[in-house]
C-alpha cells in the first residue's frame, strides 16, 4: 500500500469515531506553511449539520494554537498510527510558544489544497473551513460534574468546520 494520502469521500473512513478521537487522538493544526501551530486533542466529533459534513473540535483560549485557529479560515485534523503516540504526547504537553514542535519529531508539514497545513505521516486528514464558533458557557452545563473539567475556568471555544477534503492512506 502506498504511503501517499489520497482524496476520499468522508463515508470511506472505516474508523470508529469514538476511538479515533478519544483514544487515538488527533492534531488540530491551523496557520499556513510558514507560520502554523499544532496541538493534540482528544475531544471532538464528526457529523452532519446544516446539510454539510462537519467536525467539531475544541480549543482553550490559553493554548497557543488558539490564536492560529482564530486567525485562519481553515484548519486540519490529522490522525496517526500508534507509532506516533510519543509525537502526539509531545504536541499535547509542550507549547509552540516555548519550543519548535516540528524540530526533530519526524513530522513533515504539507500545504493543503486550501492553504492549510497537515502532515504527510498522517493516516487520515480532514481539512475543514470554520463555519461556526461558540464559547462554552458554564451556565449551560446541565451536569454539574462538567465544571470539574475546568478548575482554571479556561472554557473551550468550539469550532464547527465544514469538511472540505478528506485524505486517507
Amino acid at each position: 500500500m502506498s504511503d501517499k494520502l489520497k482524496a476520499v469521500d468522508v463515508f470511506a473512513i472505516p474508523d470508529n469515531v469514538f476511538k479515533l478521537i478519544s483514544k487515538d487522538w488527533m492534531l488540530i493544526t491551523a496557520g499556513h506553511i510558514d507560520d502554523f501551530n499544532t496541538m493534540t486533542a482528544s475531544w471532538g466529533s464528526f457529523g452532519e449539520l446544516w446539510n454539510k459534513k462537519v467536525c467539531f473540535c475544541f480549543v482553550r483560549p490559553v493554548r497557543y494554537t488558539y490564536k492560529f485557529t482564530e486567525r485562519e479560515d481553515n484548519f486540519t485534523l490529522s490522525f496517526f498510527e500508534e507509532k506516533f503516540r510519543k509525537v502526539l504526547n509531545l504536541c499535547g504537553t509542550k507549547s509552540g510558544r516555548d519550543i519548535d514542535k516540528m524540530k526533530g519529531i519526524g513530522l513533515t508539514p504539507v500545504k493543503s489544497e486550501h492553504g492549510s497545513v497537515y502532515f504527510s505521516e498522517a493516516r487520515l486528514v480532514l481539512e475543514c473551513k470554520k463555519i461556526y464558533i461558540h464559547d462554552l458557557d458554564p451556565a449551560n452545563f446541565l451536569d454539574p460534574a462538567i465544571e470539574k473539567e475546568y478548575p482554571d475556568k479556561d472554557y473551550h471555544r468550539m469550532y464547527i468546520g465544514e469538511v472540505l477534503n478528506c485524505l486517507m492512506k
